[in-house]
């Protein structure tokens, strides 16, 4: 079967700037477009990033300048303002993206791999998921997206006791330390819930994958 998996669009940095501004155009519009300035702190925030980065305007200036020549990003003017402003071109990009899409997608990029259940919860600034099925719905119109995938998903496995999705733009995820993550869950939950808290965990995740299964073959016409 061919790869449709799409080749790098972004680059790590270029990925941080977009989800910013589409962050800051839905949490803050009235400071929305961005300023360099501004631009920079949201890029290096400490909170709602990962990995957090330690970028400064030359690099981001230099990564903007590379977007705005691919329209990922405008250089505007705003009457009576000194400085120059920036803001993303997502919906020229990719027109068919919605808003429940474009808020899983912002947080993909900003945070990098997670589970359906932190994408409903870190979303919950830019859009509001009634329930867990809805998110995983969202996410299986981003991996079958009519353009080209948008997002993948990383099934649980050896190493991974749950399944994470991962944004696409920036190329096939890496950097992903199944191990670490096993760790971190066994860390967090008591020793006496355990095991009940893995079974229904890999319940949950094995009916969304199925659920997410028979969309796909629903989208490609593909029969059991």
């Amino acid at each position: 079967m061919e790869d449709v998996t799409p080749s790098p669009q972004l680059t790590a940095i270029e990925a941080r700037i977009l989800g910013c501004l589409i962050e800051k155009e839905i949490t803050l519009p009235d400071y929305y477009p961005l300023t360099l300035n501004a631009l920079v702190s949201a890029c290096n925030q400490t909170t709602n990033r990962d990995p957090i980065m330690s970028l400064d305007e030359g690099a981001i200036q230099r990564a903007l300048e590379n977007m705005k020549t691919r329209g990922w990003v405008y250089q505007v003017t705003v009457v009576g303002a000194r400085v120059q402003k920036f803001r993303h071109n997502l919906k020229g990009k990719l027109p068919r993206l919605e808003k429940p899409g474009i808020a899983l997608l912002t947080v993909l990029l900003l945070r990098g791999a997670q589970t359906v259940g932190e994408l409903r919860q870190r979303t919950e600034r830019l859009h509001s998921f009634p329930d867990l099925e809805s998110v995983e719905a969202q996410l299986t119109d981003l991996i079958s997206f009519p353009e080209g995938p948008l997002a993948a998903c990383l099934p649980a496995g050896p190493g991974r006791r749950v399944a994470l999705y991962a944004q696409l733009l920036t190329g096939e995820p890496s950097g992903i330390a199944p191990q670490e993550e096993v760790v971190q869950i066994s860390k967090a939950i008591p020793a006496s819930a355990d095991d009940q808290a893995w079974k229904e965990r890999m319940e949950l995740e094995i009916e969304l994958l199925k659920s997410q299964l028979s969309r796909l073959k629903t989208k490609l016409g593909i029969e059991d």
